[in-house]
């Protein structure tokens, strides 16, 4: 039986129809990536789940029982209190059970009539029992675990959620849910203001999570390591391919190729059978034959046999980047360059250079100061030490990720036409027409629109002047998957330099070939490469520091060997005997406590770890533990060796 179940569900507004006659099935466990246009109904469908909007027509209904949990793009927490607190509210029910079990176990203390004591003590293992089952007393573990992966520092927790940012308070509403235990999780854009490092902790952990998802996405490599079904909204309806986005965007090539070819051929047919039928209508020997397939055709087109033109033909956003100027060659210099507010050293001593058709993604994670470089070249902060040059013939165009450069208050026409003041106002309508605004829309004040139609605007600014140098600050943030598939096309195709900031890894894997890595303030890696070889970069270091880590392990073991031999030269051969035996098995003792810790740190981000009480209590004792009896032993070893020689 499906979890959630959608029977020809259709929903309108302001009689525009978003969905009609939508039919789906969600089944239990199940992973689902929920994908199509801005605007096509991806929201309204979630919303249409949970409750929050009615069809005008069909029903969803969901197994008894089932728990929803759903983020919005736009969540609301209360602003007034500490963000620990805020989140520790999803266990406000389970802080109830604690406190009636402290007050029943005071009961029973006091209690001297055998009976009543009885029924105290029943009392307190059903609800000690429920008490388990939602988390038991590792709640605070869970809760610091869940802010951690999704990039809150230990220093955040007493922050106000009111004074965190628009996008720390989308990851904290996405830790109050991942924590709340759903058996269904709806997720409209989760990893809009997450980092890289985030979105791969919020993968696995989804990854592994044993409940269902439906997620909306336009992170391409998240729904490849995510879903194993992919459900498209595209004209009204939904169309469903069984399997990750990579092999959905191949079924769906392969599936519109074949109905292209289908309508090619029936329109061939259907002009065959309308020529035979004008040219015999009249005719003694064949009228009777004609009306007859004329019939054939009136019974084919009531039945709705007659094929329409396949809905991939749809406009597109039109994308095409030109640099009015070729300019020199050198486009960026920074020397030593250094920025600091206070004592917080975001950026130390960078040494970079950007020429011309260079195309360069900078990565790291938030708050590190890839803004704040930015902004340093564009002249609109100063650097603490260095120097920060950008060209004198740079024709530059900047697209801000909060679009600050937008005047709300004027119309999407006259933002182009400020942009690109030789642009008349119907060249102007002619030129917006490839960015989807047609029409009236192009009267729309820039402050009533979607963060996807904004975007669409500064990209439209960008076109406009020409520029020779783009410089991009989270260009993909509100673009749907079509739309970020256009801005890689014309910018593969774009003879200028590209700086680009982004967390959109599939992005930049088609755009760049070279990245300046922030890992951590105060530092920086210029690495050759996209996204997927700075990746393999990172795995072999990694594989190159287990290997070191056991390079170690065998030089104390040489070390305990030549110990034991040194002591056996010098005759005293019992000692020595006993003390090669007792660094072996010291070594041993430590090689199990290293294991053991990388097992336990690993069952860590493992949801079905953290939603069993008892396994993450017993994780979370036994790992303090270990670590402690690994300091012990290497006090213990180092103690042997140094005696020994």
């Amino acid at each position: 039986m499906a979890a959630i179940t959608i029977r020809d569900l259709t929903k309108s507004y302001a009689g525009q129809t978003v969905l009609d006659g939508v039919t789906l099935s969600f089944h239990k466990g199940e992973h689902v990536g929920l994908i199509g246009a801005n605007g096509c109904g991806k929201t309204t469908l979630l919303r249409t789940i949970i409750g929050a909007e009615s069809p005008d027509r069909g029903r969803v209904t969901t197994a008894a029982g089932l728990q929803l949990g759903y983020l919005p793009q736009r969540p609301e927490l209360p602003g007034d209190l500490p963000l620990i607190d805020a989140v520790r509210r999803v266990y406000d029910e389970h802080h109830a059970v604690e406190a009636e079990l402290h007050d029943l176990s005071q009961r029973i203390s006091r209690t001297d009539d055998d009976d009543k004591q009885s029924q105290l003590l029943d009392k307190y293992d059903r609800l000690r029992a429920r008490f388990d089952a939602g988390g038991g007393y590792d709640y605070e573990v869970r809760i610091r675990e869940v802010l951690g992966g999704l990039g809150f520092a230990p220093q955040d927790e007493q922050i106000p959620v009111g004074r965190l940012s628009g996008g720390q308070q989308c990851r904290a509403a996405l830790a109050c849910l991942l924590l709340a235990d759903a058996d269904y999780l709806l997720l409209d854009e989760p990893t809009n203001h997450l980092d890289i490092t985030a979105t791969q902790w919020l993968e696995k952990y989804l990854a592994n999570f044993h409940g269902g998802v439906v997620i909306i996405s336009h992170d391409r490599y998240l729904l490849d390591r995510v879903v194993t079904k992919i459900v498209e909204i595209e004209g009204t309806k939904a169309s469903v391919y069984p399997t990750n986005y990579t092999h959905y965007a191949e079924a769906k090539r392969i599936r519109m190729l074949q109905a292209r070819r289908e309508y090619a051929r029936q329109r061939q047919w259907l002009a065959h059978q309308r020529d035979y039928i004008d040219r015999t209508r009249y005719a003694k020997d064949s009228a009777k034959q004609a009306r007859a397939r004329q019939k054939m055709l009136d019974r084919m087109a009531a039945g709705g046999e007659i094929l329409d033109r396949p809905a991939a033909d749809a406009d597109g956003i039109a994308l095409r980047f030109t640099a009015a100027e070729r300019g020199g060659e050198m486009l960026i210099r920074c020397e030593q360059a250094s920025k600091a507010f206070g004592d917080v050293v975001l950026i130390k001593d960078l040494d970079f250079e950007m020429t011309r058709g260079e195309r360069v993604g900078i990565i790291g994670p938030n708050g590190v100061g890839k803004t704040t470089l930015l902004r340093m070249l564009l002249g609109r902060s100063e650097p603490t030490a260095g120097a920060v040059r950008l060209f004198e013939n740079v024709r530059f165009g900047y697209l801000d990720q909060d679009q600050q450069e937008l005047d709300p208050d004027r119309s999407v026409i006259e933002t182009i036409r400020q942009a690109h003041p030789p642009l008349g106002e119907a060249e102007a309508r002619s030129f917006l027409a490839l960015f989807l605004f047609r029409g009236d829309d192009v009267f729309k004040p820039v402050g009533t629109l979607s963060g996807g139609e904004r975007s669409r605007v500064v990209l439209a600014m960008l076109v406009a002047r020409q520029p020779n140098l783009l410089i991009l600050d989270e260009p993909t943030n509100h673009l749907d998957i079509p739309a970020s598939e256009a801005l890689e096309a014309a910018l593969k195709s774009y003879p200028g330099g590209i700086l680009i900031v982004s967390h959109d890894r599939y992005f930049l894997d088609r755009v760049v070939d070279r990245l300046l890595v922030l890992p951590e303030r105060g530092r920086h890696e210029i690495v050759l490469g996209n996204w997927t070889a700075y990746a393999e970069l990172v795995g072999r270091r990694e594989a190159a520091r287990q290997k070191e880590l056991a390079a170690e392990k065998q030089e104390r073991a040489e070390q305990s060997r030549r110990a034991a031999k040194k002591q056996a030269a010098s005759g005293s051969k019992s000692r020595s005997k006993y003390a090669a035996a007792r660094l072996e098995a010291l070594e041993a003792q430590i090689n199990e406590c290293e294991v053991r810790i990388r097992q336990i740190e690993a069952s860590f981000s493992d949801p079905a770890t953290m939603k069993d009480a008892d396994a993450a209590k017993s994780l979370s004792e036994e790992y303090e533990a270990v670590k402690a009896r690994l300091d012990d032993l290497n006090q213990q070893w180092n103690g042997q060796t140094d005696a020994a020689l």
